[in-house]
């Protein structure tokens, strides 16, 4: 699994001209699920998500996770994070997982996250055309891959 991790002050998500969810200060999460990801992978990311020191405290020091400043959580499905541009010019998205693969995986991190939150999470719709709008806090943004686990 490959994550963007980008600390904002908002984000939301458009269908279809229609707002489908909208975040405060907290973490908008593109996730996009790899061929023969596993649920150990998922544990792992999910994990390292909500524990991830991005957020300042009192002397401006990113130093706090999303639960210590009680923010919120967006996931939203991307399989363009997997896109391959070694040959040519054209992406290969041959590494994404298919739906029948994908959609189980981003549902249950959905819901892991949810759990290690203790709150919702709001999310995209999978397979969607979205419109996805965020203000970037610091600029933060974080890529994390749970087979490289760097």
């Amino acid at each position: 699994m490959r994550a963007v991790v980008q600390r904002v002050s908002s984000a939301s998500v458009h269908i279809s001209g229609a707002e489908h969810a909208h975040i405060g200060r907290g973490m908008l999460i593109l996730l996009g699920v790899e061929v023969g990801d596993t649920e150990e992978e998922l544990e792992w990311l999910c994990g390292k998500l909500v524990r991830l020191r991005i957020f300042p405290d009192a002397e401006g020091v990113m130093n706090l996770d999303i639960t210590q400043v009680q923010g919120e959580v967006m996931l939203v499905s991307q399989f363009t994070l997997l896109a391959g541009t070694v040959k040519g010019n054209r992406p290969s998205y041959i590494r994404a997982a298919r739906p029948e693969e994908a959609v189980p995986l981003y549902l249950r991190a959905k819901q892991r996250l949810s759990e290690l939150l203790g709150r919702p999470v709001r999310s995209g719709e999978f397979g969607a055309d979205m419109q996805v709008g965020l203000v970037n806090d610091g600029p933060v943004t974080i890529v994390m891959d749970s087979k490289l686990r760097e």
